[in-house]
């Protein structure tokens, strides 16, 4: 592999730090954080690619919304990677790293209709949330109440979009 691009085996695991969280607590942590970020990072861009893509009678409702939702998955991603990298870990948020991560579902390309994006981002933003949710209960596990808790915020935002989302096609049935 080339020096100046090393693959994540050869790249150092952990940066010695401070933290009272055990080594091997924390290196479990991060790997979990990890996962969690290649699937963030993933859903983040599948909103861009349903606010860019969505057609329809609700076109600019649906835009705008996706949009929204796109900027608070970017804030989740932050705060995921940002806790990596406290426990001393290193955050791996590239597109490459997380598409070979996350466990979301291929978003559809060829969708343009609004009420099919709206299904595509909704089984998006719940498989996370139940990603996020699992989380919880492993970071509590680990004895690490930080992590959970901001897992829990995660976990909050995403019912809230997935209700905004939802919302759209719930009248109608």
């Amino acid at each position: 592999m080339n020096k100046n691009n090393p693959s994540p085996a050869e790249a150092p695991q952990m940066y010695a730090t401070e933290n009272d969280i055990s080594l091997s607590r924390r290196t479990e942590i991060n790997a979990l954080l990890n996962q969690r970020l290649a699937s963030a990072v993933d859903l983040q861009l599948q909103m861009k690619q349903a606010h860019w893509n969505v057609k329809g009678p609700s076109f600019i409702a649906l835009h705008e919304l996706f949009d929204k939702v796109s900027e608070a998955v970017e804030d989740y991603v932050d705060l995921i990677a940002e806790r990596i990298v406290q426990l001393g870990g290193i955050a791996e948020g590239t597109v490459r790293s997380s598409a070979a991560r996350s466990r979301l579902a291929e978003y559809p390309l060829t969708v343009a209709d609004g009420m099919a994006h709206v299904e595509a981002v909704a089984r998006a933003i719940s498989t996370f949330g139940q990603e996020v949710r699992g989380t919880i209960e492993e970071a509590g596990a680990l004895d690490d109440a930080d992590t959970a808790d901001l897992m829990t915020e995660v976990s909050r935002g995403l019912d809230k979009w997935l209700w905004f989302v939802e919302a759209h096609s719930q009248a109608a049935k």
